[in-house]
C-alpha cells in the first residue's frame, strides 16, 4: 500500500520517509515549506534510506529542501539508496542547480574576454585537427582507388567539373577583366607622375600572372563552390542519405568527396588561366584607350619583359588552393546536423574558412617565392 511521504526532525537528524511521488506532491510541498520555515535542514544529518518510492516530483522537493549541492553529496553518503534512486537524485540536482557560482566567475570583463579568446583558440585548434585528419582520409582513399580504375567515378567527376568550372567561367572572366581595368587606371595615375606610364603594362601583367588571377578565381570559388559543397552534403546528411550509403557498405568519402575534390583541382587552374588573360586584356584595353599605348607595344612588352616563371608561379598555386577549398567545403558539410539552421551555419563557416586559408596560403607562397627569387 502506498504511504504518504513524511519529514521528521529528531535528535539532530532529518528523516525522509514514505512515498515521495507525484500523488503526494501537494501535501509534501506544504511540509517542505513548513520545514524550511521552522528548521534549518543544513544543520541536521539527513537520512534518505527510509524512502519507499521516489520520482522526479519528489526529487525536486528534496532539492528545494536541502539544496542541490547537499543532495548531490548525500547520494554518495547514503548506502541504503539504490543506484537508480541515486542517479535520479543526481540528475534532478544537476538540472536544478543554481548557476550563481558560474555567473560570479564570469562577472569580470577581463575574465570573460580571456575566456572568450581561449574558447576561440581551442575551437580553431580543434577545427585544424579535424581538417588535417579529413585531408589524410581523402589522400588515403585517393591512393586506394588510383590502382583500381573500375572504382573511378568519371560521370560524377565530369558533372562536378561542369558545375565548378564551366559554369563559373563567365563570372571569373568578367570580374578579372574589371579588376584589370581598375589596376591599370591606378597604376597609370601613379606612374604618370614619373613619366613611366608605359610600365602600366608590366604592372598589370605581373600582378595578374602572379597574384590576382589565382587569388580572385580562388575567392570566387570559395564563395560559390565551397558553399555549394557544404549545402549539398549537409542536406544529404539531414536526409540520412550518407547514413544509407554507410549501411550499404559504401564509402561516402569515395563516392561524394573524391569527385568534388578532383573536379576543383581540375577547374581552378583553368579558371586561373582565364582570369589571367581576362585581367591582362582589361588592363591592356585601358592602356590602349586612355594611355595611347598601341597593341603592338603591349604585345612586345609581354613577350620580352614578362617571364614565363610568373605564369608558372600563379598556376602552381591553383591546385593547392583548389584542394583546400574543396576539403573545407566537404568537411563542413559532414559536420552539419539535421537542422536547416546547422546547414546554414556550416555553409557560412565553409566560405569564411576557405577565403581565410586561401589568403593565408597565398601570403606564405608570396614570401617563399620572394626568398627563392622566383
Amino acid at each position: 500500500m502506498p504511504s504518504p511521504g513524511k519529514l521528521a526532525f529528531q535528535n539532530g537528524q532529518l528523516t525522509v520517509s514514505g512515498d515521495w511521488t507525484l500523488p503526494n506532491y501537494g501535501s509534501l510541498k506544504r511540509d517542505v515549506q513548513k520545514a524550511a520555515a521552522m528548521e534549518s535542514p543544513n544543520g541536521y544529518s539527513v537520512n534518505l534510506a527510509t524512502i519507499n518510492a521516489l520520482d522526479t516530483a519528489g526529487a525536486s522537493l528534496l532539492v528545494d529542501l536541502l539544496g542541490a549541492r547537499q543532495l548531490h553529496e548525500l547520494t554518495e553518503q547514503t548506502p541504503g539508496l539504490s543506484s537508480e534512486r541515486q542517479e535520479l537524485l543526481r540528475l534532478v540536482a544537476n538540472a536544478m542547480a543554481s548557476p550563481e557560482g558560474e555567473t560570479s566567475l564570469r562577472s569580470n570583463p577581463i575574465t570573460e574576454f580571456l575566456a572568450g579568446v581561449g574558447e576561440k583558440i581551442e575551437d580553431f585548434w580543434h577545427q585544424q585537427r579535424l581538417l588535417i585528419g579529413f585531408t589524410g582520409q581523402i589522400l588515403a582513399t585517393l591512393a586506394s582507388i588510383l590502382v583500381t580504375p573500375w572504382r573511378w567515378r568519371i560521370t560524377s567527376l565530369v558533372a562536378h567539373v561542369h558545375q565548378t568550372g564551366l559554369n563559373a567561367l563567365p563570372i571569373v572572366a568578367l570580374l578579372t577583366f574589371l579588376v584589370g581595368a581598375v589596376v591599370a587606371f591606378l597604376g597609370a595615375t601613379i606612374l604618370d607622375d614619373f613619366g613611366a606610364t608605359i610600365y602600366t603594362v608590366n604592372l598589370v601583367a605581373f600582378s595578374f600572372l602572379r597574384e590576382f588571377g589565382v587569388l580572385l578565381a580562388a575567392i570566387l570559388l570559395a564563395g560559390r563552390t565551397a558553399s555549394a559543397f557544404t549545402a549539398q552534403l549537409g542536406s544529404m546528411k539531414a536526409n540520412e542519405e550518407i547514413d544509407a550509403l554507410r549501411t550499404f557498405g559504401l564509402s561516402p568519402v569515395e563516392l561524394l568527396v573524391i569527385p568534388r575534390v578532383l573536379a576543383m583541382v581540375i577547374s581552378l587552374p583553368i579558371l586561373t588561366f582565364v582570369g589571367m588573360i581576362s585581367g591582362i586584356v582589361g588592363g591592356s584595353l585601358v592602356c590602349v584607350v586612355a594611355l595611347d599605348i598601341s597593341v603592338p607595344q603591349i604585345l612586345n612588352i609581354l613577350e620580352t619583359k614578362v617571364r614565363v616563371v610568373h605564369l608558372l608561379v600563379g598556376l602552381g598555386k591553383a591546385p593547392i588552393f583548389a584542394f583546400v577549398i574543396a576539403v573545407i567545403g566537404c568537411l563542413e558539410g559532414f559536420k552539419a546536423s539535421g537542422s536547416a539552421q546547422s546547414v546554414g551555419e556550416h555553409t557560412t563557416s565553409a566560405v569564411v574558412q576557405s577565403i581565410f586559408m586561401v589568403i593565408l596560403l597565398d601570403s606564405i607562397a608570396a614570401i617563399f617565392f620572394m626568398e627563392m627569387g622566383w
